[in-house]
């Protein structure tokens, strides 16, 4: 059985997404100890959640006959603050080969499909968690030398291609900040919306190569995570302003660029991101200034959204500070679709696309 845990940790309210529960203790910048706070925050699925999916947990909720569960190995490894989630149940994928005592190689693949449906039910909500299990999924049992092999050599194969779609995935960033150094000039302003660890790691690298620039940081209410993005970027002795979400169309003017992350890449070439990205995005666009995407293959995902609300919904409980009237209606809606002809290229670990080529690579990652 899952062990107990504090009140203040458990999912109180099933309509409010996990992912946004526990985020703040991965990104938010509330105290000076984030990172201690970061390495002691470990997420648990609702108790609905559970008991919905009780054919779930003998896969990888509860613990298996080896003593081995797919989700406190993901909540292990969600431990480090530098690593993405769909990192972090790629590697719980990983282990989960190698702990496993099946004696063929149906028996392999049904457990691990169990295990990436254990995942992927922990945040359903979660689109960067759902394509990273998918892609594990078809990059690790794609391979035709698997059905030739005794079930030892097959296995020891499954487990080396899991291995190193997770260092794939790991070198992402590193892959992406290299390739958006060409686009970032001396002088230049950037904008930037919260707080993307894969923005960070573009500006990182940046400001390592000795250029000259200075950056525009939004609050990214209601979270505030774009206050970390601006601490971490004081470190890099690099310029930055702190703006107010609603002061983005009069910053604009002085904005050179802007760089985003997203949740997640869809087919239509668009991105789904935190609340607030689409809106930037148009001002960005009706001022001429572009906007960059920055995200990893691991979140290209088979989505098509056609508006706003034709997304699962993901939802974010928000603190105006003052009590409101039980009849004042909140929008607690955590991330918005930015359509394709607001982005001007996508920064990514296969490369730099326009929106346009994005379904064709979706079709190559998941043939």
């Amino acid at each position: 059985m899952a062990t107990e845990i504090p009140q203040s940790r458990q999912n109180l309210d099933p309509q409010i997404s996990l992912y946004y529960q526990t985020r703040a203790a991965h990104h938010a910048v509330v105290t000076n100890d984030w990172l201690a706070q970061a390495q002691a925050a470990v997420g648990h699925p609702p108790e609905d959640a559970v008991s919905e999916n009780s054919s779930l947990k003998s896969a990888g909720g509860e613990e298996s006959g080896n003593g081995f569960s797919v989700v406190n190995e993901f909540n292990n490894w969600r431990k480090q603050p530098d690593l993405a989630e769909a990192v972090a149940a790629i590697r719980a994928l990983a282990s989960v080969i190698r702990s496993s005592q099946a004696t063929t190689m149906m028996e392999l693949e049904i457990e691990l499909k169990k295990a990436s449906d254990s995942l992927k039910s922990w945040d359903t909500t979660s689109i960067s968690l759902t394509a990273g299990c998918d892609l594990f999924m078809r990059y690790v049992t794609r391979t035709s030398a698997l059905e030739y092999e005794d079930f030892n050599s097959a296995k020891s194969r499954l487990l080396e291609r899991a291995e190193r779609f997770g260092e794939i995935s790991y070198k992402a960033r590193k892959i992406i900040a290299m390739l958006s150094q060409d686009f970032i000039f001396d002088g230049c302003t950037i904008l930037v919306h919260g707080f993307s660890r894969v923005v960070l790691e573009v500006l990182r690298t940046a400001a390592q190569n000795r250029k000259l620039f200075r950056v525009f940081c939004t609050e990214g209410r209601p979270d505030r995570t774009g206050l970390r993005l601006s601490n971490e970027l004081a470190k890099l002795d690099v310029p930055v302003k702190l703006l107010i979400d609603s002061a983005v169309a009069y910053s604009m003017d002085e904005v050179d660029m802007v760089f985003v992350g997203a949740d997640g890449v869809v087919e239509s070439g668009g991105i789904i991101n935190m609340m607030g990205t689409y809106q930037i995005a148009l001002v960005a666009k009706s001022m001429n200034k572009p906007v960059y995407v920055a995200a990893e293959s691991y979140k290209f995902a088979r989505l098509y959204p056609l508006d706003q609300k034709d997304m699962v919904p993901a939802l974010h409980p928000i603190d105006f500070g003052v009590p409101l009237p039980s009849k004042v209606e909140v929008e607690m809606s955590a991330r918005d679709y930015t359509p394709p002809q607001y982005l001007t290229l996508l920064f990514t670990d296969l490369g730099i696309l326009s929106p346009s080529v994005v379904s064709d690579e979706l079709i190559q990652l998941y043939l």
